[in-house]
C-alpha cells in the first residue's frame, strides 16, 4: 500500500489524501453500522439471540476473515465456530456457511456503491436519481458473483462504474487503501453468513441454545 501512495503523496502532498480519507472513513463506518446495528437486529429480532454472545464469539473467525481479506479460506473456521461456539447443528451449517461464502458479499456491495459516488464526485459526474438505483442494483449483483478471493471486488467495480458511465481509471485512485477495506469487508461478509445461519438454524429446530450462551464454548471440539 505504501509504495501505491507514495508517488502521489510526493507530488501532490498531504491535500490530496483529504478526500480519500473522507472515502476510507465513508466506507469504514457503513461497514460498522452494517455488522453491528443491522446483523444485530437481525439476531435480536428476528432470532430471539443476544448480538453481544454473538459477537463475542465470533471474534476468532472475524480475525481471521480479516487477515486473509478471503471469506472461501476462512470457511473451516467459520464453520467451527458456528458448530461449536454457537451451537448451530451440522446439518444447516454444512450449507448455509459455504453457500453465504458464494453469494454473501455485502460489504463488498457497499464498497461498490460507495466507490462509485466517490469517483463520480472526483470527475465531476452528476448522478440521477436513476443511475443510484442502477449503482444499487448492480453493485448488489455484482457482489453476488464475487469470488470470495483478496481483491476482487475492485474487478468487479469496474462493471459498476460502467453502468453510469464513470471512467474505470478511477479505480486507480483507491486502490491503495482497498487492500485494508478488502480485510474489513471480509470480517463483515463472514459475521453476516455466520448470523443468518445462526437464525436459519434456530427456526429449523437445529440450534442448541445452551452451547450458545455457554461463555466456556470452544471453537475446537474437545477431544
Amino acid at each position: 500500500m505504501f509504495c501505491l501512495i507514495a508517488r502521489t503523496f510526493s507530488s501532490e502532498g498531504v491535500h490530496a489524501f483529504i478526500p480519500l480519507a473522507q472515502y476510507f472513513i465513508c466506507v469504514v463506518g457503513a461497514l460498522a453500522v452494517h455488522a453491528i446495528v443491522t446483523y444485530g437486529l437481525l439476531l435480536k429480532i428476528v432470532g430471539r439471540l443476544s448480538p453481544a454472545v454473538f459477537f463475542q464469539k465470533m471474534r476468532a473467525a472475524q480475525l481471521f476473515a480479516f487477515s486473509t481479506a478471503s471469506s472461501n479460506a476462512t470457511i473451516p473456521v467459520t464453520l467451527e465456530t458456528v458448530k461449536n461456539r454457537l451451537g448451530v447443528d451440522n446439518s444447516v451449517a454444512s450449507f448455509t456457511v459455504p453457500f453465504g461464502a458464494t453469494i454473501n458479499m455485502d460489504g463488498t456491495a457497499i464498497m461498490q456503491g460507495v466507490a462509485t459516488v466517490f469517483l463520480a464526485q472526483a470527475y465531476g459526474i452528476d448522478l440521477s436519481l436513476g443511475q443510484f438505483l442502477t449503482v444499487i442494483m448492480t453493485a448488489t449483483l455484482a457482489s453476488i458473483g464475487t469470488a470470495g478471493v483478496p481483491g476482487v471486488g475492485l474487478i468487479m467495480l469496474a462493471m459498476v462504474l460502467q453502468q453510469v458511465n464513470i471512467p474505470v481509471e478511477g479505480i486507480a485512485l483507491i486502490i491503495g487503501v482497498d487492500r485494508l477495506l478488502d480485510m474489513l469487508r471480509t470480517a463483515v461478509n463472514i459475521t453476516g453468513d455466520a448470523a443468518v445461519t445462526c437464525v436459519i438454524a434456530k427456526s429449523e429446530g437445529q440450534f442448541n441454545e445452551e452451547r450458545y450462551t455457554d461463555s466456556s464454548a470452544r471453537l475446537l471440539p474437545t477431544k
